[in-house]
């Protein structure tokens, strides 16, 4: 409650309206931009689906980032369901791809479950699905980029018909298992061959910090990024599974983050944590504080607050 301050005056001077106190600044995250958070289902990896949704709503996060297999085991159709009910927004589905046969599949047979993906992310009304390349597999490097291309052509007017976009995702070189895209430029090119206006660029925080010149280039990639997967680097990784918060390890993420939004990235950020420590741990605790960290990283906007309430 405040406190009134009283002033005396002479009898012959009529008294004056006490000063009010002036409304302090405060500086703090927009709310379009704190609600732009999702939890990828890779974060808390021993959840199932349900405890993934039930998760987000009580941290206070209003977007999920869902893993496909944890999906396929609740089922497509409950997982939808379970969605609307909650009301929470899909940011992207991970997996698709692996079409250079990392996975011992055939061309055909990972390019005919890429389309299953796209589909059921179409039916979770998901931003996008994430794809990664596969390796280069035993192929010349020109070789294993003809598959890509040839899949992502392909793909990509499954993706249209299912009002979804396409994620291209390049990872850091230890992560050359996974995909042949081990630089921004190589998935960047790729877009740029295909150029088709639902595929877009999947931006991992944590595979491109050290990406040269990054805060320069980040303006003019804002346009081809469908989601930002944001986690932090600890200095040295212990294993490839290693990752922190955002805020606990050495990635430069709030310029990053300034530069994205300031060149006007407005789709998700989606907190996706990689962790043999972390996936031990309390899971709603690890949302909670990952929701907070990343709002302290945001830009923040003045905003006036009355102390009088």
């Amino acid at each position: 409650m405040s406190q009134r301050i009283v002033e005396s005056w002479p009898g012959d001077r009529l008294p004056t309206r006490p000063r009010q106190p002036s409304p302090t600044t405060v500086t703090r995250p927009p709310d379009f931009l704190r609600n732009r958070l999702s939890a990828n289902g890779l974060t808390t990896i021993r959840w199932d689906m349900l405890k993934d949704v039930c998760g987000c709503r009580d941290a206070g996060i209003g977007a999920i980032g869902l893993w496909q297999p944890k999906v396929l085991e609740f089922g497509e159709e409950r997982t939808a369901e379970l969605l609307h009910d909650a009301s929470l927004k899909v940011s992207s589905v991970s997996w698709a791809g692996g079409f250079t046969g990392t996975n011992g599949q055939a061309f055909r047979e990972a390019v005919w479950e890429a389309g299953e993906t796209i589909r059921l992310a179409g039916a979770v009304g998901a931003d996008c699905v994430v794809v990664v390349s596969g390796s280069r597999a035993g192929h010349t490097l020109n070789h294993a980029r003809r598959l890509l291309l040839e899949a992502l052509r392909e793909l990509t007017d499954v993706a249209e018909d299912a009002g979804v976009d396409l994620a291209l995702q390049p990872m850091n070189s230890m992560f050359a298992d996974w995909t042949f895209l081990t630089r921004l430029d190589d998935a960047v090119d790729m877009l740029a061959l295909v150029n088709h206006p639902r595929l877009k660029l999947a931006f991992d925080t944590y595979h491109l910090w050290q990406e040269p010149n990054l805060l320069e280039q980040l303006p003019d990639l804002v346009p081809l990024i469908g989601v930002v997967q944001v986690s932090d680097w600890r200095d040295p990784p212990r294993s490839r599974h290693d990752r922190v918060l955002p805020g606990d390890g050495i990635i430069p993420l709030a310029p990053i983050l300034e530069t994205l939004i300031g060149a006007g990235y407005q789709r998700h950020f989606d907190l996706q944590v990689w962790s043999d420590e972390l996936w031990q741990g309390d899971y709603l605790q690890l949302l909670r504080r990952g929701r907070q960290q990343f709002e302290s990283l945001l830009p923040r906007l003045p905003s006036a607050v009355n102390p009088l309430g």
